[in-house]
């Protein structure tokens, strides 16, 4: 493997020139140089695919915030599925299903404990019981099963449960993890604040959209917008199951360091401070549902904002100024549910970033006038 190479810039679009030939002094000139914007769970498993399925390729990940300082960082990782309104249920349950598979190998593999990855089981719990007793991703995850009479006793407030088995994906380890294998390829990562995306041309062929919220002003998507989350981190070692509410804003996942409490979702919101009332209710409602945790100590809060869309944005656009082209493919919009799907949705953006190198690596026919 290549040694690990990262590069602080604060240079301007102008010096690109010198980026390219520090960078790209000795690739093939058939080389195909993607560039992927973000460095959340999105990106750097879209560049991990990439390196890993797009023959002749360079691999650059330019971000101006990387692993602890992400939206990604913040995230729970339970791999529990949340519905986008205007995606296809098979499409979803594709990427699900991807994603819980890849992730389930690292969990049985010598890397599971480096990746931050490992399985969990618990319970989903209903007040009421739900329209959709059986979910789409049932089959996916292990065990799933109604819970019994005697295992809702634990929750007299509640009325209909499910038990299974799923991953919890950290991403403060997780992140890292994914960083070691792009540059262990021959990949780059640069730390650079992208103000527009024709910086990036012409030291790159393609360009790879993982910039979340940041879409709103790179790709002009009014579409997206924050929804807020707020959770608290506490030392609890004696809670080893997962409970999450069916309306899936209160929840207690256990993981290797601490126990995650959630949550809040408040849309159009971008205070990233925590909120001392949000605190108290999360405890609150997590103390009903557990009642050990009120013995909870350490207790840390985090806030990050999910990048929400209709559904997440999966799309080629060929950019185009004074006779310049500059094909962008566009990998955002996972609002809450990016853990859950981000290896399914990498793959299919991988897709789209291999046809773009197949069309730049195919010679236009000469008109014959």
């Amino acid at each position: 493997t290549r040694p690990a190479k990262h590069r602080e810039t604060s240079f301007g679009a102008r010096d690109f020139g010198g980026f390219q030939d520090c960078f790209f002094r000795d690739r093939p000139m058939d080389t195909a140089q993607i560039a992927v914007v973000g460095a959340g769970v999105a990106g750097l498993s879209t560049a991990v695919c990439i390196s890993r399925l797009v023959p002749r390729c360079s691999v650059t990940v330019i971000s101006d915030k990387f692993t602890p300082d992400t939206t990604s960082d913040v995230a729970a990782g339970m791999l529990i599925p949340h519905t986008y309104p205007d995606t296809p249920i098979h499409k979803q349950k594709q990427w699900f299903r991807e994603t819980f598979n890849h992730l389930f190998a690292i969990a049985n593999s010598a890397e599971a404990g480096d990746a931050g990855v490992h399985l969990v089981s618990g319970w989903q719990i209903f007040q009421s019981t739900p329209t959709e007793e059986v979910p789409f991703w049932a089959d996916v995850v292990l065990g799933f099963r109604k819970m019994t009479e005697a295992e809702l006793k634990k929750f007299p407030q509640h009325v209909f449960g499910q038990a299974f088995t799923t991953l919890k994906c950290e991403c403060p380890a997780y992140l890292p993890w994914l960083e070691k294998r792009i540059k262990g390829s021959g990949g780059w990562t640069l730390t650079r604040r992208i103000e527009d995306l024709w910086e990036l041309h012409p030291s790159f062929d393609v360009v790879v959209n993982c910039s979340g919220l940041g879409s709103r002003q790179l790709a002009g998507d009014s579409k997206i917008f924050p929804v807020r989350g707020q959770v608290l981190q506490v030392q609890a070692p004696w809670v080893e199951h997962f409970i999450r509410d069916g309306s899936g804003l209160t929840y207690i996942y256990p993981g290797t360091s601490h126990v995650t409490l959630g949550g809040t979702r408040q849309k159009g919101d971008w205070n990233l401070s925590p909120d001392a009332e949000n605190s108290r209710e999360i405890l609150s409602r997590c103390c009903a549902l557990e009642p050990s945790l009120h013995g909870a100590c350490n207790i840390r809060e985090k806030v990050g904002l999910r990048p929400y869309r209709p559904g997440v944005r999966l799309q080629t656009e060929l950019l185009a100024r004074d006779g310049r082209r500059l094909p962008v493919v566009h990998h955002y919009g996972h609002g809450s549910g990016g853990i859950s799907v981000h290896w399914g949705t990498a793959l299919e953006a991988t897709r789209l970033v291999s046809e773009c190198v197949h069309a730049l690596r195919t010679p236009t026919p000469k008109s014959k006038l």
